[in-house]
């Protein structure tokens, strides 16, 4: 018998704000929970790797941009009590080193895109929704 996603620990993700010109990258999700929000860069910490290289690797999967100064930003704790899911979010901030946006895992994003800050498109992702509205480790970080 397979064990239900509940009894599974907390996965964790790594998230990755992105900006240009007073703009934020975003992908609208696609083939994984959270399918149809809209979300940045981002995907699960692999073995071995730091939360800077997975931040790294998945914006250039995911997006074609090599991205370069890669910081912490913050830590959000993310239950998608529909599914099941527990999920830590390290939060990490990169600047754009080469490359254009473009949809690089169309199995991943339907739609990419840089938007206002006042200005978001809706539905956004849980992780996303927790780290704007402020239910973030350490607490304090309010600008983004």
């Amino acid at each position: 018998m397979a064990e239900s996603p509940i009894n599974h620990p907390p996965r964790v993700g790594v998230g990755v704000l992105i900006q240009r010109e007073g703009r934020v990258l975003l992908l609208r999700r696609f083939g994984a929970h959270g399918a149809g929000t809209w979300s940045t860069p981002g995907g699960h910490l692999e073995y071995g790797e730091t939360p800077e290289q997975c931040a790294i690797r998945e914006v250039e999967e995911e997006s074609g941009i090599r991205i370069h100064q890669v910081t912490f930003r913050g830590i959000t704790n993310d239950v998608f009590e529909e599914r099941g899911l527990h999920y830590i979010t390290i939060w990490m901030q990169g600047e754009v080193e080469s490359g254009e946006a473009f949809i690089a895992a169309p199995d991943e994003a339907t739609e990419i895109g840089w938007f206002a800050w006042d200005a978001l498109p809706q539905p956004l992702f849980l992780p996303l929704v927790h780290l704007l509205a402020g239910q973030v480790y350490p607490p304090g970080i309010t600008e983004l």
